[in-house]
């Protein structure tokens, strides 16, 4: 069985993704790690190099930065990345920069591969999701942060990313999931609030094609206000080890009072419901799960 990682980075030094944490937090798993590259104006490519894995192999790409609507460009590159997966490959493991596996998965997240590797009624492998928010402390708990995602996907070149590389589609219809007992620890929203408005302005241009809405957004104030949330709770496991230098650096405070919920009648229905019987309902999907992998199999 082999399995290959898959990363598109873009200026991932400038706006402070944690790509370099990314990578390592995998590498133990996948035989080969496919890290297509735009350049930009960092030195990206440098820090993934100082990982010194033969791993590690970087191919390159040129954005087209006049595709600015809906992440449209993120699924774009997603599948050159895709199409660069060599054909010996079984199990291909996607990772967005900002998001991290914790070694306490790995064990799990190998065997359900194994598993599965001959069932071909699954296509791809659904991980639950941790969403960080502001600090290293708090994590997103309402419906606004989707709970699962597919992060392993079969090596079928029929299986595509799809939108804004959220998840995958095949000829734009669901995929057959396993969902598996394994988190993506996402720090997307953990920067300091000089920094989180800087990447915001960064990236919009990939999501908003509207110039003047554009300039809108890159004229707004220079400090990301953390105070506007809907419903947070208070983190109180372990992060990955590749993060723990990260964490133990951070150099800005929050004080957030989660005490709170600031919803409207009907997500505080939703959200209710939802603790209490673990069901999501009247959610985005791109995939149908139709196994449930036990880690005692």
């Amino acid at each position: 069985m082999k399995i290959t990682g898959v990363m598109i980075l873009r200026n991932a030094m400038l706006n402070n993704y944690p790509a370099v944490e990314s990578i390592k937090s995998i590498l133990p798993l996948v035989d080969e790690m496919i890290v297509s590259l735009d350049k930009g104006e960092d030195d990206t490519e440098d820090k993934i190099r100082r990982i010194g894995s033969s791993k590690i192999k970087i191919i390159y790409s040129i954005w087209d930065l006049s595709i600015r609507k809906g992440g449209e460009i993120l699924a774009v590159e997603t599948n050159k990345a895709l199409d660069a997966v060599s054909e010996n490959t079984d199990w291909i493991f996607y990772l967005q920069a900002d998001e991290i596996i914790h070694e306490k998965y790995l064990p799990v997240i190998k065997k359900a591969c194994e598993y599965y590797l001959k069932d071909k009624s699954i296509d791809g492998l659904l991980f639950n999701y941790l969403h960080f928010y502001g600090t290293y402390d708090y994590v997103g708990d309402s419906r606004k942060w989707y709970n699962v995602e597919t992060r392993i996907i079969r090596n079928d070149k029929t299986i595509r990313s799809y939108k804004d590389a959220q998840g995958f589609r095949r000829m734009n219809k669901k995929i057959s999931v396993a969902a598996i007992p394994a988190y993506v620890f996402h720090y997307g929203w953990v920067k300091s609030p000089k920094n989180m408005k800087l990447k915001q302005k960064n990236v919009v241009k990939f999501w908003v094609d509207n110039e003047q809405e554009l300039q809108q957004h890159l004229a707004g104030d220079e400090l990301f206000d953390f105070q506007k949330f809907d419903s947070l709770r208070k983190f109180t496991d372990s992060h990955p080890a590749v993060m723990q230098e990260r964490v133990a650096t951070k150099n800005w405070e929050l004080n957030l009072d989660i005490s709170k919920k600031k919803m409207k009648l009907k997500d505080r229905i939703l959200y209710e419901f939802e603790k209490i019987t673990g069901i999501r309902l009247f959610s985005f999907r791109n995939h149908r799960i139709i196994k449930k992998y036990k880690s005692h199999l």
